[in-house]
């Protein structure tokens, strides 16, 4: 049974706008893949990786794909003995607003699109000859 509409809503309000300041033990991570039941496979600014379990909040509402961006909690599962070393605590949607906080990680740069010679061609309308892509 899907939880109830006004629980969506609140919960993707949430995730809308980054918080005034991350709490001590939370970091901003890229997610990397799905490694099975609400476990993710994330990449923290120091390049280390981490595997994360996401709440019972976020499940069946706010979907994530790889490259998206998280808030870890690395201090939320201290007291379990496994191999998860964090919870998932905020799911960044409007990346624009929040790149624009003083906490996002400057290892997170967004990349800027790389033209290649073929795109040039085909703006001028001009087909690349054989000698040009030997040479």
């Amino acid at each position: 049974m899907p939880p109830p509409r006004r629980k969506v809503l609140a919960t993707a309000e949430e995730t809308m706008f980054p918080p005034d300041e991350l709490a001590p033990g939370q970091e901003v991570a890229r997610v990397i893949k799905a490694t099975g039941n609400n476990i993710y496979s994330v990449q923290f600014p120091s390049k280390k990786t981490a595997l994360v379990e996401l709440p019972a909040k976020f499940r069946s509402t706010i979907w994530m794909k790889r490259g998206s961006f998280v808030v870890v909690d690395t201090n939320a599962l201290d007291t379990r003995d496994n191999k998860l070393e964090g919870e998932i605590v905020n799911i960044v949607r409007d990346e624009k607003a929040w790149r624009k906080a003083y906490f996002w990680p400057k290892e997170f740069v967004k990349q800027p699109v790389v033209g290649s010679d073929d795109e040039d061609d085909s703006k001028t309308g001009k087909m690349p000859s054989s000698d040009e892509s030997d040479a």
